[in-house]
């Protein structure tokens, strides 16, 4: 396991000394855990709104079928000799 280290003041550290039950290593890997997932959540949650805004914009006729269109550019995109 990767090792990282950190800086606290003197008042923080000798509150945590008086405190030895506690693992203040599993602390804060989990804290450092739920971080990031709650970051992830909310690069879910952008990604989201800003599709919902691009969707908004777009006007597209009753009946038609996105995956001819994706087909259709997908196809443009990487024929032969297009790059």
């Amino acid at each position: 396991m990767p090792l990282i280290t950190f800086h606290v003041d003197e008042e923080t550290k000798a509150a945590m000394d008086s405190r030895p039950e506690v693992d203040w290593s599993e602390l804060l890997r989990r804290s450092i855990h739920d971080h990031l997932a709650g970051l992830r959540r909310q690069n879910r949650v952008e990604a989201l709104l800003i599709m919902e805004r691009i969707s908004s914009r777009v006007k597209v006729p009753k009946g038609s079928d996105s995956s001819k269109v994706i087909r259709h550019w997908r196809d443009r995109r990487f024929r032969k000799g297009a790059r």
